[in-house]
């Protein structure tokens, strides 16, 4: 499969990313780098002005992380903010809440009010999951379940992620098609080994079969492929480029 427009997730240059100025100069940067899409980890400044410094510098946005309380208590002001940032994907960044299965329903439950509100205004719920989703409940049942199972399958979609699914000893490529259209962003975070330790690296210098989950989540109809690296060893657009190569030499 091609990708045809890679996309990253600005969490991984969250550092450069605090003033106009910065992010007008950070998105010439990943332009430049080969990247064309961006997903936000909160914005800084106004989202008009973040909106429109993307617009004019060729960035699509393709999806938020932003608090569940946000788009819950001010459901008014986040489809705004999200109309001004050019996206329908209203996304978290997950949620560590669900100590209990009766704290996973009632999550649940407060995802669909919420969806049922956003949907006929054009707009979607998206979950990232990381990997203590998947830890498993008394009934055998992880909060990843119950949002799977939970979750309106029409109204809402994932944002999944490869490294945090590899890193609960998931199979990247089975959870692709268990979700099969509830897809629209796929983070592309690839983990290595120091030791016995996993570790967030660059596309490339990891252990993930890129060509396979690629190839699942093509046929699946992944929309967005994103690019996150949380840490990086260095300057983090050196780490997206080399992730950026990657890419584009066997999948672009």
């Amino acid at each position: 499969m091609k990708i045809e427009k890679l996309g990253l997730q600005l969490y991984t240059i969250r550092d450069f990313m605090k003033t106009p100025e910065q992010i007008r100069e950070s998105f010439k940067k990943i332009k430049a780098l080969g990247y064309d899409v961006a997903q936000t980890a909160g914005c800084q400044i106004p989202f008009e002005e973040f909106g429109q410094i993307a617009h004019e510098e060729g960035i699509e946005i393709c999806g938020t992380h932003e608090a569940i309380s946000f788009m819950i208590d001010k459901t008014e002001e986040a489809i705004a903010a999200h109309k001004a940032l050019g996206t329908t994907n209203m996304g978290v960044g997950g949620f560590n809440g669900a100590k209990t299965i009766a704290d996973a329903e009632g999550y649940v439950e407060r995802v669909n009010n919420l969806a049922n509100k956003i949907y006929d205004r054009g707009f979607k719920f998206t979950y990232h999951n990381h990997s203590f989703e998947f830890q498993k409940y008394d009934n055998g049942k992880s909060f990843f379940d119950i949002l799977v199972e939970g979750l309106d399958p029409v109204k809402t979609s994932f944002c999944l992620d490869t490294y945090w699914v590899q890193h609960a000893g998931g199979d990247v490529r089975y959870l692709l098609e268990r979700l099969n259209g509830r897809i629209d962003i796929l983070h592309l975070k690839a983990m290595a080994v120091n030791g016995n330790d996993p570790f967030i690296t660059e596309l490339g210098n990891d252990n993930m079969n890129w060509e396979g989950i690629l190839e699942t989540a093509d046929k699946i109809g992944v929309k967005y492929y994103v690019v996150e690296q949380d840490s990086c060893p260095g300057d983090p657009f050196e780490s997206i480029r080399k992730s950026s190569e990657y890419l584009h030499k066997y999948f672009m």
